[in-house]
């Protein structure tokens, strides 16, 4: 780990709880090294609110250009660990699979050389992701759905990207940027490419993966170095200084007035900090107006005085950025006091078990933005079915979590490419045809992202909290598209 770097936090909203966590730890980040979720304006008369349908109607083109409609290639058994392989030889029952390439997208085989991480037989894939450190499994969920993809594709796909199997190679970055140098380092002479790699200190092993030509496809970028890596990508698109309109549109259309008395607590911490002035400011560009913003210190425990604030000030809209355990806290102290916000609106960082179960009562009525099909419409949604039950195979009982879902994606479109690429697979033609991707969304698991481009997505839907299960605000499964502004 470098010294002094603070957690990055901006991956569209869910990075915001690595910070929190390893502040809460002690691990230092300087806010200059973070990208963050913050945008581009409108043009003048541009029309807000467009609506996208999750099935992932909005996509490119097939060969290089891959969007969310095209096919993708199915399947899996092998997971494991450092390129073990393991798993079931039938995908998991329950569920419709999503569609293989179709055969007009699949490029000829001819010409096939191997090279560094092919062989006769295989493709060896990477993934670095931080399982230990000061905050144990923080992106586990990361690798595991690697491992999941894996197994998936084996198992639908017998023949493999021309007659080779997928295996993967798996490091542990250990929350710690000088470890994740250390895996590129091994990486660039053991594995093709890196795939669905997660690390909250990502700064480490993006010159080497450029130095390398190494492909990167992660589940998302989080530091600016390696946003600027060349050869690096993330499934999860973001850039530095875009927020996604979406979120002030929805606030504004569903709360009228109260949009106008809003309030953004947040953990007073390096990028927390600076990412919350960001993106309030961007949302009052957008027509909101902010009464109270205010910072909490990482070693206060009583957030008592700062919900008698928001009560003082007449605030009916709160917005907290921190971790989940800290988003109970200010819910049970809101509680405590008889305040209830008119909207109590969080990033996907509260959209895990541990959130409803320790708040109970306290956290009912939270609304979330996310960017993802909801895991309780996994039924609706071929993609989402596989990945949960894949992840369920090689890992029972795991949580699929926030950044797996993106770490699926990316060995989704990872596998995509090269079977189009077919004989003319390269470490540098595979990073030519990712820079040409845009509006991926995975077989409609997510809102479209622009990979290539390395532009934030500006897709977000809502869920609610209700007697302790989330659906959609108002039935409303589809995404909000309103645009970028810059914080």
């Amino acid at each position: 780990m470098p010294p002094v770097r603070r957690t990055p936090l901006a991956i569209a909203a869910g990075v915001l709880a690595i910070t929190m966590l390893l502040a809460a730890c002690g691990s230092q980040l300087e806010p200059s090294s973070m990208t963050d979720a913050n945008g581009q304006p409108l043009a003048e008369g541009e029309v807000p609110g467009q609506v996208v349908d999750p099935g992932g109607t909005t996509g490119g083109t097939t060969g290089g250009t891959t969007g969310g409609t095209t096919g993708g290639t199915t399947g899996g058994t092998t997971g494991g660990t450092t390129g073990g392989t393991t798993g079931a030889e039938q995908p998991p029952t329950g569920g419709e699979t999503a569609p293989p390439v179709p055969e007009g997208q699949k490029g000829s085989c001819d010409g096939f050389k191997n090279t560094t991480g092919v062989t006769d037989d295989t493709i060896t894939i990477g993934n670095a992701s931080d399982v230990s450190g000061p905050v144990p499994g923080l992106f586990e969920s990361s690798q595991d759905a690697t491992k999941a993809f894996v197994a998936y594709f084996n198992a639908s796909v017998p023949d493999g990207i021309c007659g080779r199997k997928l295996v993967l190679k798996t490091y542990d970055s250990r929350t710690d940027a000088s470890a994740d140098q250390q895996a590129y380092t091994a990486a660039c002479d053991e594995v093709f490419a890196m795939v669905g790699s997660m690390s909250a200190f990502d700064s480490g092993g993006a010159p080497t993966a450029q130095d390398c030509g190494l492909p990167d496809l992660r589940s998302a970028a989080v530091t600016n170095e390696r946003n600027a890596c060349s050869t690096c990508f993330g499934a999860q698109s973001t850039l530095t200084g875009q927020v996604q309109n979406a979120v002030a549109d929805f606030v504004l259309k569903n709360y009228g007035e109260a949009g106008q008395h809003a309030g953004f607590l947040y953990i007073n911490a390096g990028a927390a900090a600076q990412n919350a002035v960001k993106q309030a400011s961007a949302w009052e560009k957008r027509g909101m107006n902010f009464d109270y913003v205010k910072g909490i210190d990482i070693s206060e425990f009583n957030y008592a005085p700062y919900v008698q604030s928001l009560k003082d000030e007449g605030i009916e809209v709160v917005f907290w950025t921190g971790a989940y355990q800290q988003s109970v806290r200010l819910r049970q102290a809101m509680d405590q006091q008889g305040y209830e916000p008119k909207l109590y609106l969080r990033d996907p960082t509260d959209y895990t078990p541990e959130y409803v179960e320790s708040g109970g009562d306290a956290v009912d009525g939270t609304v979330i933005f996310t960017n993802f099909v909801p895991f309780e419409e996994a039924s609706s949604n071929p993609e989402m079915t596989n990945y949960l039950a894949y992840l369920n195979q090689v890992k029972p009982g795991a949580d699929p979590g926030f950044f797996g879902v993106f770490s699926w994606s990316a060995a989704r479109l990872f596998v995509e490419l090269a079977t189009q690429l077919g004989g003319k697979l390269s470490r540098a033609t595979l990073i030519d045809a990712i820079k040409k991707t845009d509006n991926w969304t995975s077989e409609g698991m997510h809102a479209p992202q622009h990979v290539g481009p390395k532009q934030t997505g500006e897709c977000w839907r809502f869920i609610q909290l209700n007697d302790g299960r989330w659906s959609p605000v108002d039935g409303q499964k589809k995404y909000l598209c309103s645009g970028l502004t810059n914080g």
